[in-house]
């Protein structure tokens, strides 16, 4: 499968198993799982078709470990805007997470802190490096380095994916640290 197509399914993945299921027709449980055979049939019958060995092959070559499967069923590992439960358990964090951004978005995170936005959950990085690359996506990378602990000790809840990101409902300023501060 060439790289150009591996893209396209996964784009096509995400739209509709982290934000819009109903638009081909897909029925996702609590959990955001669909079954494979019910997602492929509903693409097709929408103009996007993909066999399960593509599926199988994005699943699998995907860096980010985007979505998970099992057994005949797929989900995306987090990043939704719709509603489902994970059931991604509480976990503490290790001292500090990472968030990547651009400059543009410094000064409203200064004053509001890092939001979900449109999704259920803030996304943080284990390492600068990662965060790094989640920040290069939409111009040249700012990383801010989150204290993690402290925010854990004051009762905030976090949670790891499968794919390994860590979700917290939001970050409030006074956690963050931002290049140049200490």
């Amino acid at each position: 499968m060439d790289e150009r197509r591996t893209v396209k399914v996964s784009k096509y993945l995400s739209k509709h198993l982290r934000h819009q299921p109903e638009r081909i027709g897909l029925t996702l449980d609590d959990g955001g799982w669909a079954e494979i055979d019910a997602l492929i049939a509903a693409a097709a019958a929408h103009g996007f078709r993909f066999t399960r060995d593509e599926l199988d092959h994005v699943v699998v070559t995907n860096d980010k470990r985007r979505f998970a499967i099992d057994g005949t069923r797929i989900r995306a590992s987090q990043g939704h805007s719709i509603e489902v439960d994970l059931g991604l358990p509480p976990t503490p964090p290790p001292p500090y997470l990472y968030h990547g951004t651009v400059a543009g978005n410094l000064e409203g995170i200064r004053a509001e802190g890092l939001k979900p936005m449109n999704r259920h959950d803030v996304h943080l990085s284990p390492d600068r490096e990662t965060a790094t690359g989640v920040g290069a996506r939409r111009g040249r990378p700012v990383v801010l380095a989150v204290d993690a602990a402290a925010m854990h000790r004051d009762g905030h809840a976090f949670h790891v994916s499968a794919n390994g990101v860590w979700l917290t409902k939001a970050v409030p300023p006074q956690y963050l640290r931002f290049p140049g501060s200490r």
